[in-house]
């Protein structure tokens, strides 16, 4: 399990130095979480032990919503007073991602008739 996380938090770490050294938008863990999953695909997939660490972090995935809702509480006020251009942004940004993968998922579903086309 050391191993698996020591592996985790590497991976988080490089990212994080990419993201930072290239002044780049994308949060370092989530550069970290691409080139993890590069490096699984290359490798033939996840260890065994990577796999039990990774379901053991899952199942305690609400823990990480503790700060979130400190920050709701902490800033409960200003959260008020600027309630509509939230509301809006999440509005918009849940259209767009829905919009997106209803796009992408049309242009596969599209791709594998015309590969099931040609084999016949």
């Amino acid at each position: 399990m050391i191993a698996a996380l020591t592996l985790l938090l590497v991976f988080q770490l490089v990212g994080e130095v990419i993201a930072r050294a290239f002044g780049l938008p994308i949060p370092g863990p989530v550069i970290g979480m691409a080139l993890l999953f590069v490096a699984l695909m290359i490798r033939g997939g996840a260890s065994d032990d990577l796999r039990q660490t990774a379901n053991t972090l899952l199942q305690h995935l609400s823990l990480l919503f503790v700060p979130a809702g400190t920050g709701v509480v902490l800033y409960g006020d200003r959260l008020a007073a600027e309630w509509l251009p939230l509301a809006v942004a999440l509005v918009g940004s849940t259209v767009l991602a829905i919009a997106v993968t209803a796009l992408i998922l049309q242009a596969l579903t599209r791709s594998r008739r015309r590969d099931g086309e040609t084999k016949s």
